[in-house]
């Protein structure tokens, strides 16, 4: 199975209808460089989710992190500390990455599908850069916990 139907199909599944009390959660990799960025990813892929992203938390740990579909802009007025973003195409492919964005910036990539909120210091810590392949695979949430 090709990685662009991996990625599709993970979409799918995600997309489908559900409770909202379903906690769906998932583990980024960068198929390119081999590394692991995250595991403890959450999905924002519906209106309060989406509306509420990271605001109210007052950090990120590492592993953690937020990826929302669809998006191609980010905002961190309101946010209390600096993420990383990494935006994907539809084939999870990064187009653009930003480092250490700080409180109360505005970051876009009009082509981008998605975006993963990362950790100050993710992106370079796995030199994650522009061109590189990921992967997201979901796991249960209890896989997930510390």
């Amino acid at each position: 199975m090709t990685i662009a139907r991996k990625f599709a199909s993970v979409l799918h599944r995600v997309l489908r209808p559900r409770s909202s009390g379903a906690e769906v959660r998932f583990r980024v990799t960068n198929l390119t460089r081999q590394v692991e960025i995250a595991n403890r990813i959450e999905i924002a892929d519906r209106g309060q989710r989406r509306r509420k992203g990271l605001l109210g938390r007052s950090g990120l740990a590492a592993g953690e992190g937020l990826w929302i579909v669809p998006c191609e802009a980010v905002h961190t007025f309101g946010m209390q500390f600096p993420i990383d973003l990494v935006y994907l195409d539809r084939k999870a492919r990064v187009i653009k990455t930003r480092s250490h964005v700080r409180p109360g910036r505005l970051s876009a990539c009009l082509t981008a599908h998605s975006v993963v909120e990362l950790p100050s210091g993710t992106v370079q810590g796995t030199l994650t850069r522009a061109g590189d392949k990921l992967e997201l695979t979901q796991v249960p949430v209890s896989q997930t916990s510390n």
